[in-house]
């Protein structure tokens, strides 16, 4: 007996964190359980070259993606380092409400700056988003890096040390997820 071949169509995911919706192809709704997104929000931050990971989680009859991993790309990075300045990079975990996440903040100087202060900035920055993730869920943290909230706290509380050129949260990840 012939088996009937099944028809690949396109279905509907909402993407609550940028009110936006996409569509993903599958053979059934089911089969988008899982799955991985990747956006470019360029256009939507203005320049800012960063890529969105969602993941499909389907509830009854409903595909929504939720986010996963941001992250800044090089080239925006490279193209904000100037001769004459010093970066400083740092990569930890943090706890937040509901997940464990990985965070590497990415900081540039306005001009070239002693070890010890450059040490000072990243001590600080990894307190500071430590101390800022304890208290909210993911989602939110999310949104706030979408619109640059975390970003401006943080550059103000560093200007107490060195006045910076630009504060970035280079790549933030959801590792682990509590239930």
């Amino acid at each position: 007996m012939a088996e009937t071949k099944r028809k690949q169509k396109f279905f509907d995911v909402e993407m609550p964190i940028i009110n936006r919706e996409t569509q993903l192809y599958g053979y059934g709704i089911d089969e988008l359980n899982g799955k991985t997104i990747k956006y470019d929000l360029t256009r939507i931050l203005r320049g800012k070259n960063v890529l969105l990971s969602l993941t499909v989680k389907v509830e009854g009859g409903k595909a929504m993606a939720s986010p996963k991993e941001f992250v800044v790309l090089p080239y925006f990075l490279r193209r904000m380092i100037r001769k004459g300045i010093n970066y400083v990079e740092d990569s930890f975990s943090a706890e937040t409400k509901d997940s464990i996440v990985s965070v590497k903040p990415f900081l540039i100087t306005r001009k070239k700056v002693s070890r010890s202060v450059r040490k000072a900035l990243r001590e600080k920055a990894a307190e500071e988003i430590k101390n800022y993730l304890k208290g909210k869920d993911t989602n939110t943290i999310f949104d706030e890096l979408l619109q640059g909230k975390l970003q401006k706290q943080l550059s103000l509380k560093l200007k107490k040390i060195y006045p910076l050129s630009l504060c970035e949260i280079r790549m933030f990840s959801v590792e682990k997820q509590n239930k």
